[in-house]
């Protein structure tokens, strides 16, 4: 997030993942379902662990949500940087680590700095920013003031090593 608006931003942000119901995947108020299976779980926690063990700063949740299933909390990193495990892999599960930038030169450099790159978000009331941002970000998807906006009659897939070509369509 960019730094001038960071700190607004993850209050909000972190305000709105609280709201989050986590539950019965075929409750029409359920936000967030289990995991698939134990295995995953298993992941998504090794990440959090890794998250938490390299110094970034966990603003919400963190850890499994009740004491059956594979639920896991919706879990906010702040205080992240480009190197840390969270940022440089798809993790997969209800986990968000937000990191600071200044610029337009500074977030595309972070952004690609990973081996993967299967789909970005752009955030901006300026539509020059959303255009040249989006246009340079190397992902298979880029929503602009929206995320996982789908469209079966789009194919959708990854960049770089993200996804496995491409989907739909």
């Amino acid at each position: 997030m960019q730094e001038g608006i960071y700190d607004e931003f993850v209050k909000r942000f972190t305000e709105r993942a609280k709201k989050n119901k986590v539950g019965d995947p075929f409750e029409a108020t359920t936000i967030q379902g289990p995991q698939v299976s134990e295995l995953q779980f298993t992941r998504i926690m090794d990440y959090i662990k890794a998250g938490k063990d390299e110094g970034a700063k966990v603003v919400l949740g963190g850890e499994r949500h009740g004491k059956e299933g594979y639920f896991i909390q919706p879990t906010v990193f702040t205080e992240v940087n480009e190197k840390m495990k969270i940022m440089q892999e798809e993790i997969f599960g209800p986990v968000v680590a937000i990191g600071k930038f200044t610029d337009a030169e500074d977030v595309l450099a972070k952004a690609h700095d990973t081996f993967y790159g299967l789909a970005a978000s752009v955030h901006t009331k300026n539509l020059n920013i959303a255009i040249e941002v989006s246009n340079r970000l190397q992902a298979g998807s880029v929503w602009v003031n929206c995320h996982n906006f789908l469209s079966h009659q789009l194919p959708f897939g990854g960049f770089k090593q993200s996804g496995i070509g491409r989907e739909l369509g």
